[in-house]
């Protein structure tokens, strides 16, 4: 039995919990994956069972663990990454949800941020938060529990629930209900944390609603919040780095230096560029986040959100069932050059940056009778390389920064046809590391730094290793005009639904 000491992440996404073990070079050594259920009530709702995420969660740690034939012991850190946004309101003294985790997809409460923004309150908002009055972020979806979960209004103003995105339900589980803690990237995703103050915000908390008291504290991304309870694994271990998951790559990417920038391609698609230590303010629709907090040093980030990314794979996969696997998917878009005048907007939860449409809807334009399942395989796959350029020609203009190179990761980049496609649109290299799991990665980066696992940020930017570049290939002209028909068919998906009075 090897008594060398290793890292766990609990990567907690929208679809499965997965837990990394890695060693000291960055490597992974075991992995453990469990999916759960995606609830949809109503068209556009999407949630999850909060102690399905617990119990998956929990039980890939220790799978991970055996499965990398260590004792809890070996255990130096355990970081903690998750899906942002999507929000859990659980009883203080029973442990139970009051109702399901309402996922960062969830659109239930589109009316209601139009409504505020019919009012005029969206630029104080975002001059507060980096955010925009969207469905997407976890405060309309707090107020919509406490407006509609019988009892739930007065247990919280009574100080008897919690609040927390997933990390924070997590924690709370691994401490044996004991520490209700978030970090400052999962806090900036709320609506409720203020960038200028670096805290909760009581306006934006009353505008909302939502009692002071539900809320977690808010601590940097790689400090010692706890320990994992004794009965559960792995016990006695510090937990030491939480960063929600956009984040984490970022920082699992190395992009330590403003200007470099990655693209996750998981359920969605996130752009993140590092903007050092200053928030910039978007004037194209895109999102100022923090990057991180270490050591008392606050790094901030833009950020373009996609909401459908590799999500669109899977939908063809199954829910109309024309391939059986991703891999068969990736087959057939090669086998055709082109998607023969075929656009697929998936805009299943609507349209996120740069567009902010929770009323659009997926479309799928330009079918003709020669159209085939290769086509329609090729146009999901585009679609999701059109969704990442037009977050990084906002991105530009907003930096004055043109990318010397795009770093990419999540499950999605295995695909080359997607990434040769994406070098040609931006016209840039596209970098895939060795190690796609960034997400974890970043999450394992930020508990070791701060149990000394790893010294510095430069011994973590050594490790960063290159498995292949993809180099711009078909002509500018060329990519201008699909371009144009991209944009052609966003505008026929924009506005499908019609908005209903609150």
């Amino acid at each position: 039995m090897s008594k060398d000491q290793y890292i766990i992440a609990l990567d907690q996404g929208t679809t499965s919990s997965r837990s990394i073990v890695f060693d000291h070079n960055g490597h992974v050594v075991a992995v453990a994956q469990k999916e759960f259920r995606q609830i949809y009530p109503k068209p556009g709702w999407v949630e999850h069972d909060p102690m399905e995420i617990w119990s998956s969660q929990s039980a890939t740690a220790a799978e991970a663990i055996s499965r990398a034939d260590l004792t809890t012991d070996c255990i130096a850190g355990v970081g903690v990454t998750n899906q942002r946004e999507t929000t859990i309101v659980w009883d203080k003294d029973s442990g139970r949800p009051v109702y399901n985790a309402i996922v960062w997809q969830d659109r239930r409460t589109a009316d209601y941020c139009l409504k505020l923004k019919e009012e005029g309150l969206e630029p104080m908002v975002t001059e507060k938060t980096g955010l925009r009055l969207d469905p997407y972020f976890s405060g309309t979806k707090v107020r919509w529990i406490l407006e509609n979960v019988s009892g739930a209004r007065a247990k919280a103003e009574a100080g008897k629930l919690l609040f927390g995105t997933v990390d924070s339900w997590l924690i709370w589980q691994l401490t044996g209900r004991k520490v209700h803690v978030t970090d400052v990237t999962n806090a900036s995703r709320t609506l409720f944390y203020n960038l200028e103050k670096d805290d909760w915000d009581d306006d934006l908390l009353k505008l909302f609603n939502v009692p002071r008291c539900m809320l977690p504290e808010i601590r940097s991304s790689s400090e010692v919040y706890g320990e994992v309870q004794k009965n559960l694994y792995p016990g006695g271990a510090s937990i030491s780095g939480i960063a929600g998951d956009q984040h984490a790559a970022l920082f699992g990417q190395a992009c330590f230096s403003p200007g470099m920038a990655k693209n996750t391609y998981g359920t969605g698609c996130f752009l993140l560029m590092n903007m050092g230590d200053k928030p910039v303010r978007s004037k194209n629709n895109l999102l100022t986040t923090v990057a991180w907090r270490i050591g008392g040093k606050t790094e901030y980030a833009l950020e373009g959100s996609v909401f459908i990314g590799g999500a669109v794979v899977q939908w063809i996969r199954d829910e109309v069932q024309l391939v059986r696997t991703a891999q068969e998917l990736d087959w057939l878009a090669s086998t055709v050059k082109d998607a023969g005048g075929l656009f697929l907007v998936p805009a299943f939860a609507g349209l996120g940056a740069p567009h902010w449409d929770p009323y659009a809807r997926g479309a799928a334009l330009g079918i003709t009778r020669g159209t085939n399942r290769a086509h329609i395989c090729r146009a999901a796959l585009e679609s999701i390389a059109f969704q990442s350029a037009d977050l990084l020609s906002a991105m530009e203009k907003d930096s004055g920064l043109k990318l010397k190179e795009l770093r990419v990761d999540g499950g999605a980049c295995r695909s080359d046809p997607l990434l040769q496609f994406q070098a040609d649109l931006l016209r840039t290299s596209v970098v895939r590391p060795k190690c796609i799991e960034t997400t974890a990665l970043g999450a394992a980066y930020l508990a070791g730094l701060a149990v000394g696992f790893w010294e510095s940020r430069d011994a973590i930017t050594e490790r960063w290793e290159m498995q292949q570049e993809f180099k711009p290939e078909r002509c500018d002209e060329e990519m201008a005009q699909l371009r144009k028909g991209w944009d052609k068919a966003l505008e026929r998906a924009k506005n499908w639904e019609e908005a209903e009075a609150e």
